[in-house]
């Protein structure tokens, strides 16, 4: 682990090649964003995490310098962009609860809409001319194949999947009138933990299967509820297609290559092209724990759809990512390892 110390150093020739290069990570303390910074520190560039801590945690933060704030304060991101000589954007900073987002649609368009222009706006004012966006299949909304590409219509069935339209189309036409480069991420199921323990899925509340699933197993926890168990699946529960973390962290970096090469302006899905029940899901986590998952059986939520499962074709046939951490039994191993080990 490397502790970070100071600001801006004299590093212009191997931030040019890329190596200790800076890069400011928008939602660097959360889940998907700490894989990412560990990732990034690994690859050679140094994270610069940006973060207002509302759903992020500072201990998250190991591999580069911290600044609390929120990514619509532009001129924050500014400083910020100029403090460290940032060269290039990962954006994670977003709120990504589908429920919330349909309760509470004025605060998603702020945070992850407006957001993201003024994130865009500093960067127009300091010259930084590429972005990794963390984007989302929910801009596919119900699926019309049984693997999703990119070419699939894109018709999002709440606020939150309609934010991450809304972002992806800014990247689009700031491409087009001021030369950004981006890559869209649209990834699947984000689940696991890191392999060392040092990081893991720590959100409040807790809305992902297999964290809930895994606390239905504690005495004392609460039940899973399984919503709808009459979908047209084999099993009649949702069938997803689970992603590690660790493997999505390395998409991002294979992203940030693309782009430190000159290429970009599209949109990659991240997934395995696998799906998974549900009780499939269940079943792999009594056996990897030897304990029953407790578990209540409720109707179906409204616009989950029965299937979705990414065509990942794209990103394995223009980079040298692929899928290496993604089985379901790695999956349920690094994510039993991280809540046993979890510091409260």
């Amino acid at each position: 682990m490397m502790a970070y110390s100071g600001d801006r150093d004299n590093t212009v020739a191997g931030a040019a090649a890329g190596i200790g290069a800076r890069v400011l990570v928008t939602g660097g303390a959360g889940y998907i964003g700490s894989h990412t910074c560990k990732a990034l520190h690994l690859a050679g560039y140094v994270p610069v995490v940006l973060d207002s801590l509302v759903a992020g945690h500072r201990k998250f933060v190991r591999w580069g310098p911290l600044v609390g704030a929120d990514i619509r304060d532009t001129g924050e991101v500014v400083a910020a962009i100029k403090r460290y000589g940032v060269t290039s954007v990962v954006h994670f900073a977003s709120l990504i609860a589908v429920g919330e987002s349909v309760s509470d649609p004025a605060l998603y368009y702020d945070v992850n809409v407006a957001g993201t222009l003024s994130l865009l706006r500093a960067m127009r004012q300091t010259g930084v001319q590429r972005i990794v966006f963390s984007s989302s299949a929910a801009v596919y909304g119900m699926p019309q194949a049984a693997a999703l590409n990119e070419a699939h219509v894109l018709n999002p069935v709440n606020p939150y999947g309609w934010s991450k339209y809304m972002a992806e189309r800014m990247l689009q036409d700031h491409a087009g009138a001021y030369g950004l480069r981006y890559l869209a991420l649209r990834y699947f199921n984000a689940c696991g933990a890191d392999a060392a323990a040092e990081l893991g899925e720590c959100h409040s509340p807790e809305t992902h299967l297999i964290p809930l699933a895994i606390a239905a197993t504690h005495p004392g926890g609460k039940p899973l509820q399984v919503f709808g168990r009459d979908y047209d699946t084999p099993d009649g529960t949702c069938v997803r297609d689970y992603v590690h973390v660790s493997d999505l962290a390395a998409a991002h970096v294979a992203a940030l290559r693309m782009l430190d090469q000159g290429h970009g302006n599209q949109a990659w899905n991240v997934g395995t092209g696998r799906g998974h029940s549900v009780l499939e899901i269940i079943a792999a986590i009594e056996a990897a724990t030897g304990r029953p998952v407790r578990a209540e059986y409720a109707g179906r939520r409204p616009g989950d759809p029965p299937r979705l499962v990414a065509d990942a074709s794209l990103i394995q046939q223009q980079t040298t990512w692929r899928p290496q951490h993604s089985s379901i039994g790695n999956i349920i191993a690094t994510a039993w390892a991280w809540h046993q080990g979890r510091p409260t």
